[in-house]
């Protein structure tokens, strides 16, 4: 998703309830991620780097007239967040690929120039060309440069690399990077762009960024000509030069997450126009779901009423063999029945075993465990969201009970076997408290290299 807007300098810091009078509405009906490997390593360096002008304003400008105008500023990596540790780091910069060592403070007279303190509220901003001593000559563009300490770079795009780093070695745990480019441009000031990058929570499934929550922190990359420009986090905006970019969003390692909008955006931009990505994700979890096993034990016993037995009765829940599953027996008979129809349904005839999944979500929401207005996904037979996969638990109990009142046996070649096997496995996910849409963002990390 791509939004046009004036541009805003941030630092990178950048259904009804289901009750009992389900009854009568029934009887009516006649309805990724492959887990990254992740490495146990030291963890990351919180906060962030950009390069800036001699205004020292904070504002990661990325692109210059010349390498006498970079400057070299810290702060969080997004609002909220903490900013780099206390101390003095080094510095080094490279091509975009970082095997040249263009120009590095490892030997200079302060080998760690960059310095941070206050905790982190004070990092004074250095001249790159001022404080670092040029690498080898042979690696770079035109040998080595004797008005600034690191030499030009061999990419095409006039594209560098900025390290900073609290060892001498620039380890990934240990360093912050950030991109740059200098384009000469005849003398005259290079044109630009504006490209920024919004995460935001998305509690109603829908793709659009109408529910208020904005994350902060959420890594992206961005790509143009085959070669990294960007490596940040959310909110972030970036300057760029015009022409065409490719916006990946990064995958965490929790696998509760799910997106809700393309995770690559491909954006032109235009000399001086902004343009804003916006990703938008939920995550899945718990939302009060008691399983077939709690509903038949003397736990969910001891709540079920002649109520519930009535209701239950009313709803079209079907025998291995397809015939109705009623409860009209005295209350203790009711209880021992429902604990055989639990216990002993199976997928043989697909309509059994959803009968037995629906009359545990039945009691889940009468007894209120389960909100009936509350969003769960369902993998491919939901009617709303961004993909229509998702589905609110009323209406997900009443397409089960309208499938199971049309096709009471459904085994090996029904033609309707599948789509109840859906239905059956999203109230086995509800019920064993797994695929309920969380109001609000779940925590998240990514993989450490």
């Amino acid at each position: 998703m791509i939004s046009t807007t004036t541009a805003i300098w941030r630092r990178q810091p950048i259904a009804t309830q289901f009750t009992g009078g389900i009854a009568i509405a029934f009887l009516a009906i006649a309805a990724v991620f492959v887990a990254p490997t992740v490495l146990r390593a030291d963890p990351p360096l919180p906060g962030a780097v950009f390069t800036t002008d001699s205004t020292c304003s904070g504002v990661d400008l990325n692109i210059y007239g010349d390498k006498h105008d970079v400057y070299l500023d810290g702060g969080p990596s997004h609002p909220g967040a903490a900013s780099l540790p206390d101390g003095n780091y080094y510095v080094q910069v490279t091509d975009p690929s970082g095997a040249c060592v263009l120009g590095t403070s490892v030997g200079a007279s302060d080998p760690t120039p960059f310095k941070v303190s206050g905790n982190g509220t004070s990092i004074p901003c250095i001249q790159l060309c001022a404080v670092l001593i040029n690498g080898l000559g042979a690696c770079a563009a035109n040998g080595v440069d004797l008005n600034c300490g690191y030499n030009d770079t061999t990419n095409p795009g006039g594209e560098y690399k900025v390290w900073v780093s609290s060892v001498s070695t620039f380890d990934n745990n240990s360093t912050k990077t950030d991109n740059f480019k200098v384009k000469s441009n005849g003398g005259n000031p290079p044109e630009t762009a504006t490209l920024c990058v919004n995460k935001f929570y998305d509690a109603n499934a829908n793709g659009i960024d109408d529910d208020g929550q904005p994350i902060n922190g959420w890594k992206y990359e961005v790509f143009a000509d085959d070669n990294l420009i960007i490596d940040a986090e959310t909110y972030h905006c970036s300057v760029v030069d015009p022409g065409t970019y490719h916006v990946i969003e990064g995958t965490p390692v929790e696998l509760t997450w799910v997106h809700t909008t393309d995770s690559t955006v491909n954006v032109t931009l235009a000399a001086d126009e902004t343009k804003t990505v916006d990703f938008g994700n939920l995550c899945l979890g718990a939302g009060g779901g008691l399983t077939l096993g709690f509903w038949s034990n003397k736990n969910g016993q001891a709540l079920e009423t002649s109520a519930d037995f009535t209701n239950l009765t009313a709803l079209y829940l079907r025998t291995a063999t397809g015939a109705n599953q009623d409860f009209t027996q005295t209350l203790a008979q009711n209880k021992t029945a429902l604990n055989s129809f639990l216990l002993n349904a199976n997928a043989t005839n697909m309509a059994n075993m959803l009968s037995a999944q629906l009359a545990a979500m039945y009691l889940n929401v009468a007894h209120n465990k389960v909100s009936g207005t509350a969003l769960v996904h369902t993998g491919g037979c939901g009617n709303t969201g961004f993909d229509g996969s998702y589905i609110s638990i009323n209406d997900l109990m009443a397409a089960a009970n309208t499938e199971l009142f049309l096709h009471p046996i459904t085994k090996s070649g029904s033609l309707y076997r599948a789509y109840q096997e859906c239905l059956k496995n999203a109230l086995d996910d509800a019920n064993n408290n797994k695929n309920f849409v969380q109001p609000s963002p779940c925590n998240f990390s990514f993989p450490t290299n």
